[in-house]
């Protein structure tokens, strides 16, 4: 029976400007793309697809913003951050117990956006710390 996986069996890890931020909850994004160039030859020839240039998509990491770690040690750097830090997604695969399994899924580039808690006095939901990597174009 092969081996699978389900959307919770992973552990993801960020650093910004190699400040480790810890693991967050949720990972989206990432997705390898490419650039997708078409020829039509004359004469009524069949269109050819010639391919094009790798790209990976932006990621966006959630957690829980925590008062603490986020807002009185990481809320700093962050905010200095912004558009210029360098950023490191680590998303390791876990088996059924919660081991890791494998080699890890590497994201680098750049912190383009912090979005902090939002408010709502009549709300209940946890305040969550998001950030979006805009990513170089290679996974390792």
């Amino acid at each position: 029976m092969p081996i699978t996986s389900r959307e919770d069996q992973y552990a993801v890890t960020v650093q910004v400007d190699a400040v480790s931020l810890g693991t967050f909850d949720k990972l989206s994004g990432g997705e390898l793309d490419s650039e997708e160039t078409k020829y039509r030859p004359g004469g009524m020839g069949a269109e050819v697809s010639l391919g094009g240039p790798k790209t990976v998509t932006n990621i966006t990491v959630s957690r829980i913003y925590s008062l603490d770690g986020d807002h009185s040690t990481n809320l700093s750097t962050l905010k200095a951050s912004v558009g210029k830090g360098v950023a490191t997604v680590t998303k390791q695969p876990l088996d059924a117990d919660g081991n890791t399994y494998g080699s890890p899924i590497v994201y680098t580039g750049v912190l383009k956006n912090v979005k902090l808690p939002d408010h709502d006095s009549g709300s209940n939901d946890p305040g969550m710390l998001e950030l979006e990597i805009s990513t170089n174009g290679t996974v390792s």
